[in-house]
């Protein structure tokens, strides 16, 4: 099998983790898993977060061109794994494989999700990342329009008006007043 993202490479024979194999490149540092293989692994290590590894790597490149399954050589299906890092994980829907681009894997274990790998892989993962990236785009903007004194006002109230019985009522005499 070639690297699917260095195409000329061919894969060998490596493991991840010390009884986690994998098919990985000499070139790019990439590794194809297998997710049965992974499940395996993850069940018998259990979820135990890997300690000292709790600050995402900003440095970990990923693979941003679609990428062919080196088994099947279907198109592979990117997943984000959280809104705070553009890396994706690339999945094989026919061969239940996933590519990890150089450093992922480790970008796996910072963010603690080593051990949660085909949560990334759901809908409601993905889901959850949307969300959390247009909040996090709407609170920049304006933060842009406002500033950060006012906006960290506009957050305690936001806290505030959350726990309140009647926020409606209040909302509607505050858009009323305009």
């Amino acid at each position: 099998m070639k690297c699917p993202k260095c195409k000329t490479v061919d894969l060998r024979a490596t493991r991840i983790e010390n009884d986690l194999p994998a098919a990985g490149c000499t070139n790019c540092s990439g590794a194809l898993v297998s997710l049965l293989y992974y499940r395996d692994w993850a069940e018998r290590h259990g979820s135990a977060a890997q300690p000292g590894q709790n600050a995402a790597r900003d440095d970990v490149k990923d693979t941003t061109t679609a990428i062919s399954c080196p088994k099947c050589g279907r198109l592979m299906t990117k997943y984000k794994i959280s809104g705070c890092v553009a890396n994706r994980l690339d999945v094989c829907p026919g061969c239940d494989e996933a590519w990890l681009d150089g450093g992922e894997w480790d970008l796996l274990k910072a963010l603690e999700l080593s051990h949660d790998l085909p949560a990334v892989f759901t809908d409601h993962w993905q889901r959850n990342i949307r969300r959390q990236v247009a909040a996090d785009t709407r609170r920049n903007i304006l933060r842009g329009k406002i500033g950060d004194s006012a906006l960290a006002q506009v957050e305690s109230f936001k806290s505030w008006i959350g726990d309140q019985d009647r926020r409606h009522d209040i909302l509607a005499y505050l858009h009323a007043t305009e």
